[in-house]
Parts: C-alpha cells; sequence; structure tokens
C-alpha cells in the first residue's frame, strides 16, 4: 500500500497539464538560443507555437510534432534580410577604419533606418493580417516568450491582453532595461556598454560614463518618438510609446549570470540565465576527432566569428591564415569564403562546427572568438580561455568583461598583424593565469542552485500558473520622472526651507525695528 502511494506520488508530477507558449525568436545566434527553451517546454508537456516570418534567413523549423511553426508571410525575400545585415556588419567590420566620426554616424543612422523600416515590415505582417490575428486569439495562449530582436512581440501580447516574458542581453546602454525596465544602473559602478569601462572607475571614467548615459536618454527617446511611438500609435488607434508597452514585460530573462557581469543592483522581475544552452560535450565526428587526436600534445584550438559571418576579405583571411599557421596546435576554423593563400597545413576549414562539443574536448587549448555571448558561455562552461577578435554590437562590451577576468586577450580585427594573433594565442595557452581565470568563472557558473535552462523555463511556467507576475514589478513603472526622483518632494522641501528662512528674517526684522527703531529716530531728530 506505502509503495503504491509512494509510485503515484512521484508519477502525478510528471502527469501535469501543459499550457500554450507563442514564441517569437529573433535571429542567427538568438534562435539558436532560444531554442534550446522551445525545446525544453515541448519536453515538459507544453504545447508550443513559434512564430516566424517568411523571409527568416536563420530560423528554420525542425521535427517536432510538439512544436508547431507558424509561419507569416512579408514583402520580402531573404536575400533582402542577408543583404541588410551584411551591409550592418561590413559597416562595423570594414567601413569603420574608413569613415570619420561623424561620417560614420550618420552612416550608422542610415542603416538603423532602414532597420527600422525593416522592423516595421515584421510588425505588419503580424499586427495588419487580420486571419493571422483570429488564430493567434482562438488558440487561446497563456503567455508570449519574445526577443526584441524581433519587434512587436510586447505588441501583440498587449493586443491579445496576455502576459509576456523577454529574452535578450542586456542592451545597448542598458536603454531598454533602464528606460522601459526601470533597472538601476548608477553611473558610478555600473558601465555604460559602448565605454568598455569597469566597475572600477576613476573621476574621470565616471564622468565619461555619466556623460555616455546622459547622451543615450535622450537619443533613445528622440529615436522612438519619431519613428516607433508614431507606429505603435497608429496599431493600436491611440497615444502608445515603445516603453510603456516594454514595461508591461512579466519577466526579462537576461542572457549573462554573474560569472560575466559585474555585481549590480537587480529588480525582482530579472532574471539572469547566461548558458543555458550549454551541455556536456558529445564526441566529435570521425574526420575531426582523428584531426584532434592528431594534435598529440599540443592540442587544438577553435576558430569561430559566428554565425554571421561568413566571408573575409582576402587580405584579413590571408592576415589570420599565416598568423595559425605559426603555432604548434592544430586549428579547426569556421571558415565558408574563399580559401586564404597562406593557409597552413595545421589548419581545417569547416563550413559549420560542433562548436560546444569541440570546446568540451580535452585537447581544446584555446577559442578564437568574435565575442558573441552563446560561444563566450561555451568557453566559461568548458573552461577554454580566449582571443577575442570583437566585430560589432555587444562584443567589444563581452570581451572587454572576459579581459578584466582575466580569461581573454583582445584584439582589434581591422589593425591587428599576423604577429598579434601569434602572441595573443601563446599567451591565453602558455600563461596559466589565463586557464586558471577561466576556470574559477567556469567554477562560478556551474555552482548555481538551478541550471540556467531550468531557471528560465521555471520563470516560464511560474508566468502561466499565476496568469504573470505583476507582483514582481516595481511601483516606478507608475511614477513620473519628477516623482521617481523625488523632484517633487525636493521642491516641497525647499519651499519649506525658504518659507522658515523668510519667517525669521521677518521675524528678526519686525523685532530690530521694535527695540531699536524709535531710539535711532529719537538721534536722528537730536
Amino acid at each position: 500500500m506505502i509503495s503504491s502511494i509512494t509510485t503515484l506520488l512521484l508519477i502525478v508530477p510528471l502527469c501535469v497539464e501543459g499550457g500554450k507558449v507563442l514564441i517569437l525568436p529573433g535571429e542567427y545566434s538568438h534562435w539558436h538560443n532560444m531554442r534550446m527553451i522551445v525545446e525544453e517546454l515541448a519536453e515538459r508537456n507544453h504545447s508550443v507555437t513559434v512564430l516566424v516570418n517568411s523571409a527568416s534567413p536563420s530560423v528554420k523549423s525542425f521535427q517536432d510534432d510538439r512544436v508547431n511553426f507558424q509561419v507569416f508571410q512579408v514583402p520580402l525575400e531573404k536575400h533582402e534580410v542577408n543583404a541588410m545585415w551584411n551591409e550592418f556588419i561590413d559597416l562595423w567590420m570594414y567601413q569603420s577604419r574608413k569613415l570619420s566620426k561623424l561620417q560614420m554616424f550618420f552612416k550608422t543612422i542610415a542603416v538603423m533606418d532602414r532597420m527600422t523600416s525593416h522592423n516595421f515590415i515584421m510588425c505588419d505582417g503580424i499586427l495588419r493580417n487580420e486571419a493571422l490575428m483570429e488564430t493567434l486569439r482562438g488558440l487561446k495562449f497563456e503567455v508570449i516568450l519574445s526577443d526584441p530582436m524581433m519587434p512587436c512581440g510586447d505588441v501583440l501580447a498587449d493586443i491579445l491582453e496576455l502576459p509576456f516574458v523577454l529574452s535578450l542581453r542586456l542592451t545597448f546602454g542598458y536603454v531598454f532595461e533602464r528606460e522601459c525596465g526601470q533597472l538601476p544602473t548608477p553611473p558610478s559602478y555600473v558601465p555604460a556598454v559602448p565605454a568598455q569601462f569597469t566597475d572600477h572607475m576613476d573621476f574621470v571614467e565616471r564622468l565619461q560614463n555619466f556623460l555616455m548615459y546622459s547622451f543615450h536618454k535622450p537619443l533613445f527617446y528622440l529615436h522612438t518618438k519619431l519613428t516607433i511611438n508614431n507606429y505603435l500609435s497608429e496599431i493600436r488607434g491611440k497615444p502608445t510609446e515603445l516603453c510603456d508597452v516594454l514595461s508591461k514585460a512579466d519577466i526579462w530573462l537576461i542572457r549573462t549570470y554573474w560569472d560575466f557581469e559585474y555585481p549590480r543592483p537587480l529588480l525582482p522581475n530579472f532574471k539572469f540565465v547566461g548558458g543555458l544552452h550549454c551541455k556536456p560535450a558529445k564526441p566529435l565526428p570521425e574526420d575531426m576527432e582523428e584531426f584532434v587526436q592528431n594534435s598529440g600534445d599540443d592540442g587544438i584550438v577553435v576558430f569561430s566569428l559566428g554565425s554571421m559571418i561568413k566571408n573575409l576579405t582576402m587580405e584579413r583571411a590571408n592576415t589570420i591564415a599565416s598568423a595559425l599557421g605559426q603555432i604548434p596546435q592544430k586549428v579547426i576554423w569556421r571558415y565558408s569564403g574563399v580559401k586564404p593563400e597562406t593557409l597552413a597545413p595545421n589548419t581545417r576549414l569547416y563550413d559549420w562546427l560542433p562548436q560546444n562539443d569541440l570546446l568540451g574536448h580535452p585537447k581544446t587549448k584555446a577559442f578564437i572568438t568574435h565575442g558573441g555571448t552563446n560561444g563566450l558561455y561555451e568557453a566559461i562552461y568548458h573552461g577554454v580561455p580566449m582571443v577575442g577578435i570583437p566585430l560589432f554590437a555587444d562584443q567589444p562590451d563581452n570581451l572587454s568583461h572576459m579581459k578584466t577576468k582575466g580569461a581573454a586577450v583582445s584584439l582589434d580585427f581591422n589593425k591587428m598583424e599576423s604577429k598579434d594573433l601569434v602572441e595573443a594565442l601563446n599567451t591565453v595557452i602558455n600563461d596559466p593565469s589565463y586557464k586558471e581565470s577561466i576556470m574559477r568563472l567556469s567554477r562560478i557558473h556551474h555552482d548555481q542552485p538551478m541550471k540556467p535552462l531550468d531557471e528560465a523555463v521555471f520563470w516560464i511556467e511560474f508566468v502561466m500558473r499565476n496568469k504573470g507576475a505583476k507582483h514582481l514589478r516595481v511601483q516606478a513603472h507608475n511614477l513620473s520622472w519628477y516623482q521617481y526622483h523625488c523632484l517633487d518632494v525636493f521642491t516641497f522641501l525647499l519651499a519649506i526651507v525658504g518659507l522658515v528662512i523668510f519667517i525669521v528674517v521677518k521675524s528678526c526684522c519686525f523685532c530690530f525695528r521694535k527695540c531699536f527703531g524709535k531710539s535711532l529716530s529719537k538721534k536722528k531728530t537730536q
């Protein structure tokens, strides 16, 4: 009898009814990260629908009956989307060194305008598609999981009156989190993203950091006011601001953790889930394993600039290939461009790499990376020191964190020469401090009460069970800017102090006149 009850108790948790989750993923590495959540939700008996546009260059359906890919049509082709991203990458990788700061600023504005137009097309494909909206209403989802890279997930949640969860890496300048999520970011010790400062700043750095934050805020509000807010107001039929919609997020899943971040204040609905995609290494393909084993005691170096970089200029490719040929390790390089002329016998090119499995291989000595958070976390998970070659977006800041923590050497993609890359590789491989530092970060990463993927799924399920998580949302969202900074209180107290001073001065003057006024007038008369 007791054994039967015990068995029943063990079975009951497995029979929990699954919920309905709508997913709006980002592209490229963002999708790779979110896909882990999609698969885990399906594994836990939830019904998952992934909403993807017809021109998506990287979100592809996979065989799983529990996951439904709902494709909506947009008037774009995949090559057009790829061309837009290639233009963005080319601007930061190559044109940035040829243009003046003013030219770079205007060029960046032009590219960002094109991306904004692209985002509006994506939004139209969902929000102006009445048939799709009716279908989504009929499916009666319980929560939306959205990546801000895929726009309008927050607006869709608002229209469908559903709780929603955001999945993101702390954004450029922490603008979304700071302005829309009310995340505290004291400029005295929370560095602004482009500045690449640490949490230990001297006076000049704090001044620059303060000015950087001061620049981000008006730029963000000006951009949203002139573009996004007008669009959202048209869609909703009433004045609507981006931050007002984003601020309704029940949970913010941040794709980093304290092994990466500097200590800083957090809010109850911000949860760190960095490295949720990491897992123990699996065996390598046979031919790759044979190449790795032939490296002997020297081991191998893994090299990848991410899924978005398909090609390099021949000059840059030759510079890199020449450097790789000068180290004793064998090199496995993810590269699909024209074969470099200086490619050495110790280097093998692949269109795709089982990166996690390679980084988890005992013969891997170093990882050359562009600094995307997915690759960084796989290196942290497996304890592999890095040579960073940041290209764009948050990558310089990511590698700045790793450099500060003693786990990486960072190089400038456009300025580095072959000898620089050789020196950097020899440093992280032969200097034991780099291995010690990355192993310390790896221990911190593994020493958590819950695995990052379980943490992410727990909070999504929490929102489903509780019909939202508004009790974790701070009251700051309902305060005006002057109330948030207590300027009304300060003004009131200042008025009180002023009134007291006025009364005291007037009283003193009155007493002075009463006591000494008559005697002074008599003296004048005499």
